[in-house]
């Protein structure tokens, strides 16, 4: 797994590379990316010829324009590419040659953005080494859709096929071999890719890394789905619940702390193989899944898919087994023990992947200052308890929708921790706006089961 060299010495030695390829691949363009408040990519690019200037002084943008940045009034921002990110770009037939690199905001004054996605990330990291770890690995498996538009912009999918389908009946194998050669070649490892449950849905998970870098990888794992996608015609989307009666999109997330090269999450005399700080971190992110949905789960689609019944975990505990808890622990494996970890299912891939990662490591840091008690797990399919007996159990379930998620973070104290008063406000009254607009919408259903009897 790649190591990123933070130091002042990593960082010109980076530069020097970056010069030196840019180079030697005669790019003409490197597209510079940063992302938006509610995690969607924003790209410009510049000339071989600004590359040096921009490496040393950043490229100066109108923020007004970007969701969740400043007013208009004080608009300037300065992107400041980092060029441990440095990746060349799939070729394409007919295009010059060209590059990539992540970029971290600041202000004209040089000083790092409140509102960059990236710094979120980095409070959360720093909090995190203040307790003595030094790093959060995260392992994301993303799942999309792809899908055929017809003239009228409505999807019609490709095939009939279920998990694990090997047969005719997956008609995008070729596709996703193309996406997984694509993520290599931008230095993104891949370990499984395979067909999903639901009809043209598929998966493609990525090596585990940490966790700044792992975000990355996430923006740029959905740009490649989606440019490859279009390049044979079709639509690719992470939106998490496209298609009534079928399973959502998730994004299941493995994490764990390290300190140096130990597993922190491991502790060999447990029945559990899980250390008191695994226990507490785990117990952090119970207390608080509800106060967080926000983060991981931020759309009003996103509740579509967090329903009974489509395996998308809304019951907040945690298992060893059992798929239908929150969080699950898997199996440990002798000789492994730097693969315990825990594996949280309710986020979805149109996340932003670094608030939702800063608002994971903040809950679980919560468990770990304040020395949560991991209740005991739930082995039984939570799926079938009546509520009566979920609430004998004390076992809470996730918002049922944006507004309630809306609520919950407006009470969090962890999410204020993790972006801070003035972006929390900011994001609150973003979502505010797409739940209340969503409200006053009449759909289909409506209409068909009201008006003939009303």
């Amino acid at each position: 797994m790649e190591t990123i060299d933070t130091t002042t010495a990593g960082v010109a030695e980076a530069r020097q590379r970056v010069l030196r390829e840019v180079g030697e691949a005669e790019i003409k363009f490197v597209r510079l990316w940063f992302t938006d408040l509610v995690g969607r990519l924003k790209s410009f690019a510049i000339t071989r010829d600004e590359l040096a200037s921009a490496l040393d002084h950043g490229m100066g943008f109108d923020g007004s324009s970007v969701t969740g940045f400043n007013a208009i009034e004080e608009s300037d921002m300065i992107a400041m590419p980092d060029p441990a990110t440095f990746r060349m770009m799939p070729p394409e037939s007919g295009e010059h040659a060209s590059a990539r690199m992540f970029c971290d905001i600041r202000t004209p004054d040089g000083q790092p953005y409140e509102a960059d996605s990236r710094q979120v990330l980095r409070s959360a990291l720093d909090r995190m080494a203040g307790l003595g770890f030094d790093s959060f690995k995260i392992g994301p498996e993303l799942e999309f859709f792809l899908f055929r538009m017809d003239e009228q912009g409505r999807p019609h999918t490709l095939d009939a096929g279920g998990y694990f389908e090997d047969t005719t009946m997956d008609a995008a194998v070729n596709l996703r071999k193309e996406i997984v050669l694509a993520l290599e070649e931008m230095g993104i490892p891949v370990e499984y890719l395979h067909h999903e449950v639901g009809p043209s849905q598929h998966e493609i998970d990525i090596r585990y890394a940490d966790a700044l870098q792992m975000a990355d990888h996430c923006m740029t794992y959905r740009s490649l789905v989606k440019e490859v996608a279009q390049r044979h015609g079709l639509h690719a989307t992470f939106m998490p619940k496209p298609l009534f009666g079928e399973n959502g999109s998730g994004m299941h997330t493995h994490q764990s702390l390290f300190i140096g090269d130990s597993n922190a999450f491991f502790d060999a005399d447990d029945p559990w193989y899980l250390s008191d700080v695994a226990k507490s971190f785990i117990a952090g992110q119970l207390r608080h899944a509800r106060e967080i949905s926000l983060l991981f789960a931020q759309w009003v689609n996103s509740y579509k898919r967090l329903v009974p019944g489509y395996e998308a975990p809304v019951y907040v505990a945690w298992s060893r087994r059992n798929r239908s808890a929150l969080i699950r622990v898997p199996l440990y494996h002798p000789g492994k023990e730097k693969a315990t970890r825990a594996e949280i299912r309710c986020p979805d891939p149109a996340c932003n992947p670094y608030l939702a990662f800063a608002g994971l490591l903040h809950a679980g840091l919560e468990g770990i200052e304040r020395g949560y008690e991991l209740p005991d797990p739930m082995e039984t399919n939570l799926y079938e308890l009546t509520a009566p007996e979920r609430r004998s159990l004390d076992i809470e379930s996730l918002p049922e929708s944006l507004g309630e998620a809306i609520a919950a973070a407006e009470e969090s104290e962890v999410v204020e921790k993790a972006l801070g008063p003035e972006l929390r406000d900011r994001l609150l009254a973003l979502k505010r706006r797409e739940w209340d607009e969503y409200r006053v919408q009449l759909s289909a259903w409506e209409l068909d089961r009201y008006l003939p009897m009303l």
